[in-house]
C-alpha cells in the first residue's frame, strides 16, 4: 500500500508541472511587420500580469497566428489583422482569445501609441454585399395570371383596369421596399390565407369551412411568372414620403 502511495504522490508532483508549463504559454506566430511596430511589447504583458498566461513569440509550430487568415482583429500599420486559432483546445490560447476581443483587451489595443497617436483601430465594417435577385419565370404568362386570378380586387395593369378601390394596384405594391417579399408570401398574408390555395403548398380547405369566395389558385410556376411580371412593370410614383413632425 505505501508503495502505491508513493507512487500516486510521485506522479502527482511530475506531471501537472508540465501540464501547468503548456496550459500557461502560448506560442504566437507573427509577422516581422507586426513586431517592428512594437505593439505586442506593450499588449502581450499587460494580458500575462492579468492571466499569469506567458505568450512566446515564435516563428515556428503556434497555437495562434496574427495574419491575414481568420478573424478581424484591428488595423494599423498598413494592413487588416486578423486572428488564426491553431489551438483551440488549448486553456491559455482560450485565455488569450478571451482577453483579446474583451473591451479591456480592445482597449489596450487601440491605447498604443508610439508617438502620440494611436497605431491602431477597430477594424473597418465590411461593405454589405448587394445581392440581385433574378426572376426567372415568364411575365407574359405572369399576367395572363394575374388577370384570372387577382384581377378581382387589384388592378394588375394599366389595360384591364378592375380591382377594387381600397385595394393597392399592382404598380402601387411595386412602388414598396419589400415587394418581393409580399408578393412571394401573399398567400400567408390576411386575407389570403382564407380563399387561397398553392398548389403543393397550402393545405387543403376543410370541407366544413370551404373559401368565402370563389379561391385563387395557383401553382408554384405561376407564382414565379407573376413575380416575374411584377418585377418588370414601372412601379407607381407615389412622390415625397410623408414627413412627420
Amino acid at each position: 500500500m505505501w508503495i502505491r502511495g508513493f507512487l500516486m504522490i510521485f506522479v502527482a508532483a511530475l506531471m501537472p508541472l508540465g501540464a501547468m508549463a503548456d496550459d500557461r504559454l502560448v506560442r504566437l506566430r507573427v509577422p516581422d511587420a507586426l513586431v517592428e511596430t512594437g505593439a505586442l511589447k506593450y499588449i502581450l504583458p499587460r494580458f500575462s500580469l492579468k492571466t499569469q498566461v506567458r505568450v512566446q513569440i515564435t516563428q515556428g509550430d503556434a497555437d495562434m497566428v496574427f495574419g491575414d487568415v481568420g478573424a478581424p482583429l484591428f488595423e494599423g500599420a498598413g494592413r487588416l489583422w486578423r486572428m488564426e486559432i491553431l489551438s483551440p483546445d488549448h486553456p491559455g490560447t482560450a485565455r488569450l482569445v478571451e482577453w483579446l476581443t474583451s473591451d479591456i483587451g480592445m482597449r489596450t489595443i487601440l491605447a498604443y501609441a508610439p508617438e502620440g497617436e494611436a497605431l491602431f483601430t477597430l477594424p473597418s465594417a465590411p461593405e454589405p454585399e448587394v445581392v440581385e435577385v433574378a426572376f426567372d419565370g415568364d411575365p407574359d404568362q405572369g399576367l395572363v395570371m394575374a388577370r384570372a386570378q387577382c384581377n378581382r380586387c387589384h388592378v394588375v395593369d394599366d389595360d384591364v383596369r378592375r380591382g377594387i378601390g381600397s385595394t393597392p394596384s399592382f404598380a402601387v405594391l411595386r412602388s414598396l421596399p419589400d415587394w418581393a417579399d409580399r408578393f412571394s408570401t401573399f398567400y400567408v398574408l390576411n386575407p389570403h390565407p382564407s380563399f387561397t390555395a398553392i398548389d403543393g403548398v397550402t393545405l387543403p380547405f376543410a370541407k366544413d369551412r370551404p373559401p368565402p369566395i370563389v379561391p385563387v389558385t395557383l401553382t408554384l410556376e405561376d407564382l414565379e411568372n407573376v413575380l416575374a411580371y411584377v418585377a418588370a412593370m414601372t412601379p407607381a410614383d407615389l412622390g415625397a414620403p410623408l414627413a412627420h413632425q
